[in-house]
């Protein structure tokens, strides 16, 4: 008897080990990395301030210890494995990504660069980092932003990435950066309304022609998930009734609803990182998956400050000309897809 015991024990823990080895479990991070410049003057951006002779006097030892701080955040929100996909924002080029993923902490995920330079006037722009073992590329867009009423004002452009997770599985993922709320909320809306219009138009084109096309949007929208340019324009929000392949949940929707957020202002939490995914994720389908409460806030104490009132907030770089020396001003996000 206690023979046939140990073996059924043998056995399903065999059978466990399996499983646990066929499950694949990647994780996909937003991160507004606050002015990750070089140490050089390009002409033809305004990137002066961040130069040595700047007003910021932002030198080489100050951008190897910003290189290190990113670095250290990104590797650690998953002590397990390093995160799969990583949407940056607030990079100046292609070489400074270079750097961050060559950092001794990243080094061995591998990673590769899909990145476009925008039109930006401040010289930012959204890139992809991705672990080639667990994604692989297919090919990449930049939308660009033309406002109708102002020819003159250049964003941000929207970053499009289509790839492959496991061997059959398109991911289409969608790294924002939406104009800022310079001027107020109110007045700078319309800008926001119209680049979300852009983004709703390129999502509409992928799911007329396939339906359940898997579809990841992350960014900084300067905007929370409750906001017209989100829940109405995007028509993203927390309805969790999966039926309809081609909705939009922004998994961060019930976070903010909490009072959390992943950027402070004055006091007050501001949810404006958001991952937002298609239905087609949360289903029971075939394939990788997530769930409606995976959106999580990294926010270990490590990055963050402590202020008078004993509340941690993102330890900056600045605050205007004032060098901190923190990580970013902005709190990264991440959910992980399971198959």
């Amino acid at each position: 008897m206690l023979k046939k015991a140990l073996l059924l024990l043998v056995a399903t823990t065999l059978c466990f080990s399996a499983f646990s080895k066929g499950k694949k479990e990647l994780t996909v991070v937003f991160y507004n990395v606050e002015n990750l410049f070089d140490t050089i003057n390009q002409p033809d951006k305004r990137d002066g301030d961040f130069t040595p002779l700047g007003k910021l006097n932002w030198d080489t030892k100050r951008y190897n210890d910003k290189v290190s701080k990113l670095s250290y955040v990104l590797s650690s929100i998953n002590k397990e494995a390093l995160p799969a996909i990583i949407g940056l924002c607030e990079v100046e080029n292609r070489d400074v990504i270079e750097d961050l993923i060559d950092h001794d902490r990243l080094k061995k995920g591998k990673y590769k660069i899909v990145h476009s330079e925008s039109p930006d006037k401040r010289g930012i722009d959204c890139a992809l980092i991705y672990r080639k073992d667990d994604f692989k590329y297919l090919k990449h867009e930049a939308i660009n932003i033309e406002f109708p009423w102002d020819k003159e004002y250049k964003t941000r452009d929207i970053l499009y990435v289509q790839g492959l997770v496991g061997k059959k599985d398109t991911l289409n993922i969608f790294v924002n950066h939406w104009p800022s709320r310079l001027g107020g909320q109110e007045k700078s809306e319309p800008n926001r309304i119209y680049v979300a219009m852009q983004l709703r138009k390129a999502i509409d084109k992928i799911q007329a022609k396939n339906p359940f096309a898997k579809i990841i949007i992350m960014g900084d929208f300067n905007d929370e998930p409750t906001d017209n340019a989100v829940v109405e324009t995007l028509n993203a929000d927390n309805n969790k009734n999966t039926s309809n392949p081609m909705g939009l949940y922004n998994l961060m929707y019930d976070v903010e609803a909490n009072g959390e957020g992943s950027y402070n202002y004055r006091g007050d939490w501001n949810m404006l990182d958001n991952l937002i995914v298609s239905n087609s994720l949360l289903s029971k389908n075939k394939g990788f998956r997530t769930e409606h409460n995976a959106g999580i806030i990294y926010r270990n104490k490590h990055i963050c400050y402590k202020n008078k009132e004993g509340i941690y907030t993102p330890s900056r770089t600045y605050g205007g000309p004032k060098y901190y020396g923190g990580f970013s001003d902005h709190f990264p996000v991440y959910f992980k897809i399971t198959k």
